[in-house]
């Protein structure tokens, strides 16, 4: 059924929002706070449905009928802290606000509950899949009371991406449950493109490939169990050819990536929860340390490498090949684990109740990691809603040990010739430190004890214990 909305911030993000929602025959009311760009999406794009473009607040609010339903698309932080403040007074009991962007979860939880005093609804919704998903359908995650989500959320699930007719949108958890679950996609995001990155930078010093080579392989690829979004469109921006200089397009793309924080932010979350994210640590680090140029410049003079040739490695293009496609696999599959387990453990810390095979089911299309293995990642969680980590259920269990061989000649080789490859080993000593059966944080803990009396646990009895380290060296109860 059409349904009215307003819409406010018409960047890139919400004009292609606002039109999506008119295609689906919804009346849209349209609103920026610089006119000019409300007169550029209605003289553009007027003729794809039902607009209604207005020029302030209070005529926003006045066109819309209640309860009123508003989804505000501006820059996080102070900038949406802005709109709302000038929103929310003129908004009645009953009310939905949806903040579309990417705001920080702890934000968003503090913006449910000063609204809720309002009696205003606010729902924090993470929208993935860039402005093209924007326009025709993204993956939805958005959080709020259930009350909030019966008003809002079929509109949301309407204008979503589906997958055999089912919606790529659900109801992910309270408050900031959602801008929760948008901000560890978007770290998974961050793991899974260095990890696509090694993999080019492996094939291109061991062989000596070209990138539109490395392009054909990676189509290859896309074709099996790594066929994903990221992997497709790496083939395509590897065989682009630059028009200027006839080179190809990746050797003049500066290597420095930037970043807009939401990487940084789930590596931060991680660590208040106490939750191990290794491969989006490595991922978020090494765009840091790309950026680091001066550093780099210096390094690049002095700093001596192994001296060692590919050549002394590669006897079989095709062994080695299969090798990077199993380290790439196989890291990728710790990645997603290591931040499924973190949306787990943030919804127990928060009291969300966040259904893990649901997300993995929204995120099969309209989304930057889509990917075909998510269709198996939705099977697993479905069956074994607390599994406790990915990585121990029989599927992913057995893929990651076919691949490990592979996984371990290139990271080793990696490390023989000197070509940075953070995230498969990081991924590497996950996996490891997972199966091993003793850690030595036992030396760690006893170090902790001798130096500043934290205090240790036994494994042959109950209790914490002190070993009097300046004495006599006798242990006692703690």
């Amino acid at each position: 059924m059409s349904e009215q909305i307003g819409v406010t911030g018409l960047a890139v993000m919400g004009a292609n929002l606002a039109r999506n929602l008119a295609r689906h025959g919804h009346h849209v009311v349209v609103h920026n706070r610089t006119q000019a760009k409300t007169d550029a999406l209605i003289e553009a794009h007027g003729d794809e449905g039902d607009f209604v473009p207005v020029s302030s607040a209070q005529e926003l609010v006045d066109a819309l009928e209640r309860p009123r339903k508003l989804i505000v698309m501006v820059a996080a932080g102070a900038p949406t802290d802005a709109v709302i403040d000038e929103f929310a007074p003129l908004l009645d009991e009953g009310d939905v606000l949806v903040d579309g962007g990417n705001a920080r979860y702890t934000d968003t939880i503090r913006r449910t509950k000063d609204l809720e005093a309002r009696g205003l609804h606010f729902v924090g919704t993470g929208i993935s899949g860039g402005e093209e998903g924007a326009l025709n359908g993204p993956s939805i995650m958005p959080g709020g009371s259930d009350e909030a989500y019966a008003i809002i959320g079929p509109l949301l699930e309407d204008i979503s991406a589906h997958v055999d007719g089912e919606p790529c949108c659900t109801h992910v958890g309270t408050d900031g449950a959602g801008h929760f679950v948008k901000m560890v996609h978007n770290g998974i995001e961050y793991a899974d493109m260095q990890l696509i990155a090694e993999a080019y930078d492996l094939l291109r010093q061991g062989l000596g490939l070209t990138p539109a080579e490395i392009g054909d392989v990676f189509a290859t690829w896309n074709e099996g169990d790594l066929q994903s979004y990221l992997i497709e469109i790496t083939a395509e921006v590897l065989r682009h050819t630059d028009a200027e200089t006839g080179k190809p397009f990746v050797d003049v793309v500066l290597d420095e990536a930037e970043q807009k924080g939401t990487g940084r932010w789930t590596v931060q979350s991680a660590l208040d929860l106490g939750t191990p994210v290794s491969g989006i640590a490595e991922a978020v680090f090494a765009r840091a340390l790309s950026g680091h140029v001066d550093q780099r410049a210096a390094a690049q003079e002095v700093l001596p490498g192994p001296g060692r040739d590919w050549d002394d490695q590669v006897e079989d293009r095709d062994a080695f090949v299969e090798s990077v496609r199993q380290a790439l696999y196989a890291a990728k599959v710790v990645a997603y684990s290591q931040g499924f387990d973190m949306i787990a453990k943030g919804a127990e810390e928060n009291g969300w109740d966040v259904d893990r095979g649901a997300l993995a089911a929204i995120w099969r299309d309209g989304c930057i990691i889509r990917a075909a293995f998510l269709d198996r990642v939705r099977e697993v969680f479905r069956d074994e809603p607390d599994l406790t980590t990915l990585l121990t259920n029989e599927y992913f269990r057995d893929a990651v040990a076919d691949a490990q061989e592979g996984w371990r000649q290139v990271v080793a080789g990696a490390a023989r010739h000197g070509v940075p490859a953070p995230g498969f080993a990081s991924a590497l000593s996950y996996y490891d430190g997972l199966r091993a059966e003793r850690s030595p944080a036992a030396l760690i803990q006893g170090l902790r004890d001798r130096f500043g009396s934290h205090t240790y646990k036994r494994v042959d009895k109950d209790g914490s214990f002190h070993t009097v380290w300046s004495e006599d060296s006798r242990e006692v109860d703690a």
